[in-house]
């Protein structure tokens, strides 16, 4: 975020320079106010292009084997042109290698989900999904497993037949 608040104000004296300078072989022709016009011009594009273009960038980052699971669109009432094109500024993704399948325990896969937001750090969330029981379980440090490998006394999260997630996971091999 810093980064970018450098590039945006680099940006924004770039774009007062090239005015002036412009300004300066015109003889004065292009009125004072051109200089910061340009540079606010310059910064508000640049901001917008940073915000919108941010997931699609993020995105191709990624290696093959992610696959993105959710998206969140973003507005706000402080950016009213979000309402009319809102913008991603988080989103969820799997590594379809990574999955974990265990014979004992038919239908249920293990898969590692990473959460990406703009302005904040990324995480990892390990968890289970029972693909015939179309629920989630969120692993952590001292779950237990059976001696079949099963989770034992898990927090089920029931999922919809249609959730991003457990169609993803349940469809990968």
């Amino acid at each position: 975020m810093l980064m970018e608040l450098i590039a945006t104000f680099a940006l924004g004296f770039c774009a007062a320079g090239v005015v002036m300078l412009l300004r300066r072989f015109t003889s004065g022709r292009l009125p004072r106010w051109s200089t910061p016009l340009a540079a606010g011009l310059a910064m508000i594009s640049f901001t917008l292009w940073s915000e919108y273009t941010w997931f699609s960038r993020t995105e191709a980052g990624l290696p093959e084997s992610f696959e993105v699971v959710t998206q969140h669109e973003h507005t706000s009432i402080f950016r009213p042109w979000t309402k009319l094109t809102p913008f991603v500024d988080r989103f969820s993704a799997i590594d379809k290698n990574a999955l974990r399948r265990n014979e004992q325990v038919p239908g249920q896969v293990m898969a590692e989900v990473l959460m990406v937001a703009r302005h904040t750090g990324n995480a990892r969330l390990p968890v289970l999904i029972d693909c015939p029981g179309t629920r989630r379980a969120d692993l952590s440090d001292g779950m237990e497993f059976d001696e079949a490998g099963a989770l034992v006394d898990a927090d089920w999260f029931q999922l919809t037949s249609d959730d991003p997630l457990l169609k993803t996971v349940c469809a990968a091999k």
